[in-house]
């Protein structure tokens, strides 16, 4: 390609379009804040206690409980799963810190299993294998928006006295076999970061279980331990969803399902009209599942090129884990050599996140198609 024709102005993609997005709901989000601002109510109430019955509805489970963040979410559901030190807590390497500090920070043991390579999940063949007397917990990461194979995986917990919990981090309105993401395991954990499915304009999280004893620990525990105004029946944290964040996530919910319908219109359109091509490897809808594309990643051994083509272009690209966490230099005390966990190291070397959002229009979509199609020199 001529320089000439590499500078020709072209349509900007971005990976995310936030602002897209808020101007589709922008009298919505305003009247919400402005309902939180004249009733002066940015701790609980109403608001918040709406939202998190609809997001209990929207998941499948009897409780909702909202918090600080993903990362809290997850500490909160450890520690709801009784979680005492020394326990061991297995996950996959292939996922971002959040899920791994909180365990630490939970007081548990890190174990990890590698990655399925179809579906990017734990894997539940090499599951049992990993399983020892000290494990406390399963907790699966359903990975950019598409579930782990859930039923073995539960299996092997009930068989092993283990809880599971669900990393349903970038989940939101997945499926497995016919079951909403937030509703698979004992205990779910999401996080509501502005690029989410369902995102804040903020950190926020959300906790869901249908069993009571959880759901206590956890409102206690996310408020100071509180059980009245200044009575604490035990130690907790400030981990509480504030009402604003509440409020513009109550809007968002209304249009939860709708943008994930588009995001799988565009990850079809993708599908489509990227299949064939000799060096890249396109994500997979697994049987029984329903994926919400929170991110579409594809595979090759070329992706440094591709991403740097891409750019050149206006299209941003990402690279989601390029270091896997046992190899992390957090983790270097765990001395887990490379080579370990395969699957997890050859994605984080072959990864590619191009954009999706629900707000792609055809302009939008062939521009990356034609940008990946020129760089692989695929015809069409």
């Amino acid at each position: 390609m001529s320089v000439t024709e590499r500078n020709m102005p072209g349509v900007e993609v971005p990976l995310v379009d936030l602002k897209a997005q808020y101007r589709g709901i922008r009298d919505e989000v305003r009247a919400a804040i402005d309902g939180v601002l004249e009733t002066t109510s940015f701790i609980g109430g109403k608001v918040l206690t709406d939202f998190q019955d609809d997001f209990a509805r929207h998941a499948g489970t009897r409780y909702a409980l909202g918090c600080s963040s993903g990362t809290s979410a997850l500490h909160l559901a450890l520690l709801a799963c009784g979680l005492e030190p020394g326990d061991e807590v297995i996950t996959v390497p292939n996922t971002f810190i959040a899920t791994t500090e909180a365990i630490t920070q939970a007081g548990g043991r890190i174990r990890f299993v590698d990655a399925d390579p179809d579906a990017f999940t734990l894997d539940a063949g090499a599951l049992a294998n990993a399983i020892t007397p000290r494990t406390k917990v399963i907790m699966p990461v359903q990975l950019f928006g598409q579930t782990a194979d859930m039923d073995p995986i539960l299996a092997i917990a009930r068989q092993h006295g283990a809880k599971v919990i669900e990393d349903a981090a970038q989940s939101h309105g997945a499926r497995y076999k016919g079951r909403p993401s937030g509703a698979l395991g004992d205990i779910s954990a999401f996080s509501f970061y502005p690029g989410k499915n369902l995102g804040a304009y903020g950190d926020g999280g959300i906790v869901t279980t249908s069993d009571d004893a959880m759901a206590a620990t956890v409102r206690l525990l996310l408020d100071h331990g509180r059980t009245s105004k200044y009575e604490h029946s035990a130690e907790g944290f400030n981990y509480r969803l504030d009402t604003l964040q509440a409020a513009i996530l109550q809007v968002k919910l209304r249009h939860l399902d709708a943008w994930n319908d588009a995001r799988r219109g565009v990850a079809a359109a993708y599908n489509a009209r990227l299949s064939g091509i000799d060096e890249l490897t396109l994500p997979v809808e697994q049987p029984n599942r329903r994926h919400v594309y929170h991110i579409y990643a594809v595979q090759t051994p070329r992706r440094d090129a591709l991403k740097a083509h891409l750019a050149e272009r206006g299209i941003s690209a990402g690279v989601h884990y390029p270091i896997p966490l046992h190899l992390q230099p957090a983790y270097r005390h765990l001395e887990i050599p490379k080579g370990r966990y395969p699957v997890a190291e050859r994605l984080a070397e072959t990864f590619l996140s191009l954009p999706v959002y629900p707000e792609m229009g055809e302009p939008q979509i062939a521009a990356v198609v034609t940008a990946v199609r020129q760089f692989f020199g695929a015809r069409g």
